[in-house]
């Protein structure tokens, strides 16, 4: 099976890659069809997609919608999206606001816990002027000696009840995938094994998820063990959902999988690719 990679980032959310120099790493990791996927933003497609015309690389146009679930944040990949859809792009724009408000509370939580000036500090990653991240006070922190690298940041600061967590409200799950099918693309629930709910918070998930018009579900991920491959392509079953794979790409040394590095899904799991 060619190597299909459907969750990417570059510069133009929160990887450490420009978009052009992503589709040349995918090429040079043999990977077939990539979809750039970057958080909230589709600013980066148009150079991806002319960095991949003359290249064996299907460029897929996504984005990776941040939405609430109860209390849980969790994210939604766009996959096929016209980037040129008004009600995605006004959907976008309201995410990216409520990005700004929660770095500054992320920031003054982190003054709180004896890390000054963290808003500034996060703000020299920035690499697209329109979206700041965790990812980029994550660096920052690295930077300031306070873990070794951003996945150690993550685990000691930045998620649910940790010194430098906020809770935020994002777009509700109908909107996010309302937003992905007005732009004529296929919704897919990232990455579910980081999701902190328990069996019957993911069931009551999925449903919530299926009965909004979700498509799909990433059940193989760098979150998921194998065990896992096997718990989601279930799920994808049971709740009538087709099965995506992604390595959440963010960069050199960043991550778990580099790009093409993806195992195959589950035999019997029906693939997000499958109809195109």
């Amino acid at each position: 099976m060619p190597s299909i990679d459907l969750h990417s980032h570059s510069t133009a959310s929160d990887g450490l890659l420009t978009p052009s120099a992503l589709v040349a790493r995918a090429v040079a990791q043999g990977v077939a069809v990539l979809a750039l996927t970057d958080h909230d933003d589709t600013g980066g497609l148009a150079e991806a997609m002319a960095a991949a015309t003359g290249t064996p690389l299907t460029l897929v146009a996504g984005a990776e919608l941040s939405a609430t679930y109860e209390t849980h944040t969790i994210h939604v990949v766009g996959l096929h999206i016209d980037p040129t859809n008004e009600a995605l792009q006004q959907g976008l724009r309201t995410i990216r606001e409520g990005r700004d408000r929660r770095a500054h509370r992320i920031a003054a939580a982190l003054a709180e816990a004896g890390i000054p000036d963290a808003y500034a500090g996060a703000r020299k990653y920035v690499t697209s002027e329109r979206l700041i991240s965790r990812s980029h006070f994550a660096r920052y922190l690295v930077e300031q000696g306070r873990a070794k690298n951003t996945r150690e940041v993550f685990k000691r600061y930045l998620t649910a009840g940790k010194p430098g967590y906020v809770a935020h409200a994002w777009a509700s799950v109908p909107q996010a995938v309302g937003w992905i099918h007005a732009a004529g693309g296929q919704a897919v629930l990232a990455h579910p094994g980081r999701y902190a709910v328990t069996a019957t918070g993911m069931r009551g998930l999925l449903a919530e998820f299926r009965d909004a018009g979700g498509d799909a579900i990433e059940v193989v991920s760098p979150s998921h063990t194998a065990a896992q491959y096997e718990e989601y392509a279930g799920y994808a079953r049971v709740f009538g959902l087709l099965a995506s794979a992604g390595s959440d790409y963010h960069g050199p040394g960043e991550g778990a999988l580099d790009l093409g590095g993806l195992p195959p899904l589950p035999a019997g799991a029906t693939a997000v690719w499958s109809a195109w």
